[in-house]
């Protein structure tokens, strides 16, 4: 359910209807964003679905732009100061609490993150390698316009052109060829798909291009949105924001230095376009992690020891108490004991059944112990509380998905659902016309049972003789006119409120 669901849909419309140049949504023009994610998505898809599912190979694409962004930050830690700094912005990435949920969902706003990383990274290359720098950040300027859209451009190309003003290591005229460099590379690929949009389908682009700037609204409250981004950050941005203001402090006389002042106005400026433009939620605020991973990684280096084994013990109890309560609620799924929180995993979840998985035992178990290893043989060193923090993140999402995955997607899944319509549409049932279905519902049913609507605004849904409604359990809204008769109503068993309700006529 949610935004995976939706790029997963678009994925799939892509390979089964071949929309590649203008993506679609079970049916409909899709033009949220710019299709780079997807192309990726589809093209793994493609490559991979003979071995995987259709949607676990679509969603490599996750991985992918992750390992980018991360090797990415990584390259730039270790241009800015040294080896162990780069593996210091790799731990706090990989432990980044933020990113934990987003980096394994479709989520296209990893792509943005991937070209963000790469300018970081060919920033940090210009003042000693100007060409190949500046080819990095033409490239992840034009890849960042084709993964996010005028965003993108809007929230790092200020970054350009304000860093050369305060630094004098960015003011040289290797530097400016690097510059030039950059936009050669970045004007090619931020045109390509607009006027390939524009050549081949005039009002979809024209569409696209309305839609981006409607959605660059001014925020009518910048002062409370700058106070909740701050608030969300807080635990959103956990451990990279406290190392980062440790560096600040560090280098609070040395802030003009490139090592400093590239993530920090990168951090000012892109929190200042998301309070301006975009509302405190936490997929607005991943753009803000990685200059943020940037200022932490040093901090890896030089914790003082107080802090730092506050940071080691604090990850150790935290991610062992985790782990045990998952392999706790697991034996009660599985067992029924203890018979306390089995009940209350039954009254959550009515009529799922566990089942003992071999393969998923072993894992986790296998897991469990490399973690206890871990914490008991790892030696004294400055980045053993970040070492053990991205081990103890890692070790808790993967026990929650190999031993609580059933579960999950037993609440959140709408393939019994699709299963359940499918089965009672009609052999000639025609076009089906729908109300109030959002864009999950929509590419649920497109994917897991072929199921196309049409929105009860068009013009020809009014021809169609089944009409799908989604309301609520508590009230019912028949379809406009009469002689429309209820065949089917149905939900997910854990969604008490949610209701899906078909109706056909003569």
């Amino acid at each position: 359910k949610g935004e995976d669901a939706t790029h997963i849909g678009v994925v799939y419309s892509m390979i089964d209807g071949g929309h590649w140049l203008l993506p679609r949504l079970a049916g409909e023009i899709w033009l949220d964003s710019p299709p780079l994610y997807h192309w990726a998505a589809a093209l793994l898809g493609w490559l991979f679905g003979f071995i995987l599912s259709l949607h676990d190979a679509a969603r490599l694409a996750s991985g992918l732009f992750a390992g980018i962004m991360i090797a990415c930050l990584a390259g730039a830690g270790r241009q800015f100061a040294g080896a162990e700094a780069a593996r210091g912005a790799t731990l706090v990435a990989i432990g980044c609490l933020g990113l934990l949920v987003h980096v394994h969902e479709a989520q296209p706003a990893l792509a943005f993150l991937a070209a963000a990383a790469a300018i970081y990274y060919g920033l940090a290359l210009l003042p000693h390698n100007p060409q190949r720098g500046g080819r990095v950040v033409g490239a992840g300027i034009g890849l960042g316009f084709l993964a996010a859209g005028l965003p993108a451009l809007i929230s790092l190309g200020p970054l350009l052109v304000l860093l050369p003003l305060f630094s004098s290591h960015l003011r040289t005229p290797q530097v400016a060829r690097g510059m030039f460099a950059a936009s050669v590379i970045a004007v090619p690929l931020i045109l390509s798909w607009p006027l390939a949009l524009y050549w081949f389908e005039p009002a979809a682009f024209g569409a696209w291009w309305a839609r981006e700037l409607s959605d660059l609204p001014l925020s009518p409250n910048v002062a409370l949105n700058s106070w909740n981004f701050l608030k969300l950050l807080s635990w959103f941005a956990w451990p990279a924001l406290p190392l980062a203001l440790w560096t600040l402090w560090k280098e609070r006389r040395r802030l003009r230095e490139p090592r400093t002042l590239i993530p920090l106005m990168s951090f000012i400026v892109l929190l200042v376009m998301q309070c301006v433009f975009s509302e405190p939620r936490s997929l607005n605020a991943l753009p803000l992690l990685p200059p943020l991973v940037l200022l932490a990684a040093p901090a890896t280096l030089s914790l003082r020891r107080g802090a730092a084994n506050s940071l080691d013990w604090f990850g150790m109890m935290t991610f062992t108490l985790l782990a045990g309560l998952l392999w706790l609620g697991w034996a009660a799924m599985v067992t029924g004991m203890p018979a306390r929180i089995a009940k209350n995993l039954a009254r959550l979840e009515p009529g799922f059944v566990a089942q003992f998985s071999l393969p998923a035992f072993a894992v986790s178990l296998g897991l469990t112990c490399a973690w206890l290893w871990l914490i008991y043989s790892s030696p004294r060193s400055p980045q053993r509380g970040t070492v053990h923090w991205a081990a103890g993140v890692t070790l808790s999402w993967s026990l929650l998905m190999a031993l609580w995955l059933p579960l999950i997607d037993f609440d959140r899944s709408y393939r019994p659902v699709a299963a359940q319509l499918k089965a009672v549409l009609p052999s000639d049932r025609g076009c089906i016309a729908g109300r109030g279905l959002g864009s999950t519902q929509r590419a649920a049913l497109h994917y897991f049972a072929g199921i196309q609507t049409v929105r009860e605004s068009r013009r020809n849904a009014a021809a169609c003789r089944l009409y799908l409604i989604q309301g609520t359990a508590r009230s019912e809204t028949t379809p406009p006119g009469n002689g429309w008769r209820k065949i089917w109503e149905g939900g997910r068993p854990s969604d008490r409120n949610e209701r899906f309700r078909l109706y056909t006529r003569p």
